[in-house]
């Protein structure tokens, strides 16, 4: 169910492709678990430098919740809910921290790009979801490493027809 923060972008989203994706629907979100880092985040996704993301799977499975597929649509959001564009999730890999690759450091596209960078940031903030869900942070924790798609965004590129 799309909600009601997302519904005026979804509806222009879907009226632009002409067709209705909503059995696609994801979730609505935003990146990061404050307000700076989800507009930062946010920023990127939208000039076309960040097309991929990192969850740790162990918070899926503490919230119960189904991860993303590729095909799934979802809203990203600012930290105040409002909808900024439509990411389209195009593959979804699941390796342990310490395997995550230089590559998907760089199309994640925070920081400098670098692994190094990668490891640094993603360390702090899964030891924090980690703390959240009760769980000891590990080299070898679940990552899911999701690449995507800017699908739609008023404004930008991604808001022309495909």
């Amino acid at each position: 169910m799309i909600p009601p923060n997302a519904q005026t972008l979804w509806r222009a989203f879907c009226a632009q492709r002409g067709t209705d994706r909503s059995a696609d629907f994801y979730e609505a979100f935003h990146f990061h678990d404050n307000e700076q880092g989800a507009l930062e985040l946010a920023q990127l996704v939208l000039s076309g430098v960040k097309r991929g993301t990192a969850s740790l799977v162990w918070s899926y499975e503490h919230d119960q919740k189904r991860p993303p597929w590729p095909g799934s649509l979802s809203v990203m959001t600012d930290w105040q809910g409002q909808a900024l564009g439509i990411i389209e999730t195009k593959t979804v890999e699941v390796v342990p921290f310490e395997a995550v690759s230089a590559e998907f450091a760089a199309i994640e596209g925070e920081g400098d790009g670098s692994l190094r960078y990668w490891r640094e940031g993603h360390w702090q903030y899964f030891s924090r979801e980690c703390a959240r869900i009760g769980r000891e942070p590990s080299q070898r924790m679940p990552v899911l490493c999701e690449c995507f798609d800017l699908v739609f965004a008023p404004g930008t590129q991604a808001g022309s027809p495909a």
